[in-house]
């Protein structure tokens, strides 16, 4: 009996399972007359999935959703798959690339690449700091394709067959050879996987994207003018540049909402600097001193009166936020939860210039819980970091209070890494600046 996958054939999130069903002999079949928009939106799709997402694999048991829990669940069919590697340490590197594959490659390609075809608010600040998290990402990709035909083994196993496929769209629709080039690696690589019997079957040929899409217009169609004035425009219509252009010269940049707020006196990059210049004994030797400072010279910027043209108004000066994961019962693998503490660090680089962060992994044993202390520039935290960091959701945020001397030393015990943290151990301490 075939399993059913209700999604359609030219998604890249089902073609996992697909491709995955080839090298384990499960047959995995599409359902018949798939509509995107259409059939997942029928009471029977919205009962295997509540939200309406896709793919959606139908089991004897039940359905199952999450394109890579569909691969897995279609892997696990045959006992002892060599897709899942040959040891324990094999499975578990697997599942690492597996973790890598989504948060640091897929994500970051489609925060590139959607806004641009118009299913997100197009950011150029945001755009800017999915380029340089996915370059991030295809670096090490590329430093450990350097002496590894694949991700693991010597044989294509499931993190194979998540990366490519994930990879695969960046590679058709935006990722141009002026991009890859740099990641020589990474393109030895897709070219080999996504030329595998079992791969072709189901990808079809893929082909590199030739140009980056250009941003869809928001204005609403204009009435149609006459032929009259409309011929000299097409007369004078440029053609549209070729991606070394584009990369080359590149449209001015939108200005950031926070360049826009009020001065202030606290320069950010005085105290990154001094942070970063105080490497030991931090409590012993400055840490009062530089903390009073960062107290004193930040946030207090905030509680200025300014005459402008005769009206008042109040500096925006900076504001500091404690966070704690929602979710830290599920921080039961040490490697995991500083892989999900790594990928959100490096989806906040949009708000490099006007932030300054630590992330603490507390505990010596799992479940390890994830904290953190951020500053921002503005009385609040900057409403497109929430709207473009998916991450800030996970997180319960609340504003530190200054005046508290509990809250006061907990900002100095987070900004020094003191350890024990509220009587536990540190697991791992990050810093954004």
């Amino acid at each position: 009996m075939a399993l059913i996958l209700h999604s359609t054939n030219n998604n890249k999130n089902a073609s996992k399972a697909l491709i995955a069903g080839e090298y384990t002999g499960v047959k995995v079949e599409l359902a018949k007359d798939f509509q995107m928009g259409v059939s997942n939106n029928t009471p029977e799709f919205l009962k295997m999935n509540p939200i309406g997402k896709v793919p959606v694999l139908e089991t004897p048991d039940g359905p199952v959703f999450e394109s890579n829990a569909i691969a897995r669940y279609v892997t696990k069919l045959k006992p002892n798959n060599p897709l899942f590697g040959s040891s324990l340490i094999e499975y578990a590197q697997i599942e690492q690339w597996n973790d890598f594959s989504a948060t640091e490659v897929d994500a970051n390609i489609g925060r590139w690449l959607y806004p641009r075809l118009g299913y997100r608010v197009y950011i150029p600040a945001a755009e800017e700091a999915a380029v340089a998290a996915l370059k991030r990402a295809l670096g090490a990709l590329n430093t450990h394709l350097a002496c590894n035909t694949y991700l693991v083994g010597h044989l294509i196993t499931l993190a194979d067959i998540i990366m490519g496929c994930n990879l695969s769209i960046g590679f058709r629709m935006i990722m141009t050879k002026s991009f890859t080039k740099e990641f020589p690696h990474v393109e030895r690589y897709f070219w080999t996987v996504v030329n595998q019997p079992n791969f072709c079957k189901i990808l079809g040929e893929v082909k590199q994207a030739e140009s980056i899409p250009a941003v869809q217009s928001k204005k609403p169609a204009q009435p149609e003018k006459s032929k009259v004035k409309e011929e000299p425009k097409k007369e004078v219509k440029k053609e549209e540049p070729s991606p070394v252009e584009e990369e080359a010269a590149p449209k001015p940049k939108a200005k950031n909402p926070l360049d826009l707020l009020p001065p202030s006196k606290m320069i950010l990059d005085d105290w990154k600097r001094l942070y970063s210049n105080t490497k030991t004994n931090f409590r012993e030797v400055a840490v009062k001193e530089h903390l009073s400072w960062f107290l004193v010279r930040i946030l207090p910027c905030s509680i200025l009166v300014l005459q402008v043209s005769g009206t008042c108004m109040t500096p925006e000066g900076y504001s500091l936020w404690f966070c704690d994961y929602k979710y830290n019962d599920e921080n039961t693998v040490s490697f995991v939860t500083l892989n999900k503490v790594g990928g959100f660090l490096q989806r906040m680089d949009l708000v490099r210039k006007y932030a300054f962060g630590k992330m603490l992994i507390v505990g010596s044993e799992a479940p390890f819980k994830v904290q953190g202390l951020w500053l921002f520039r503005g009385k609040e935290i900057p409403k497109f970091v929430m709207e473009e960091v998916y991450d800030m959701e996970l997180y319960e945020w609340k504003e530190v209070d200054i005046n508290d001397e509990a809250q006061k030393e907990r900002v100095s015990q987070m900004i020094e890494d003191h350890e024990p943290f509220e009587g536990e151990a540190l697991l791992d301490a990050k810093c954004f600046k």
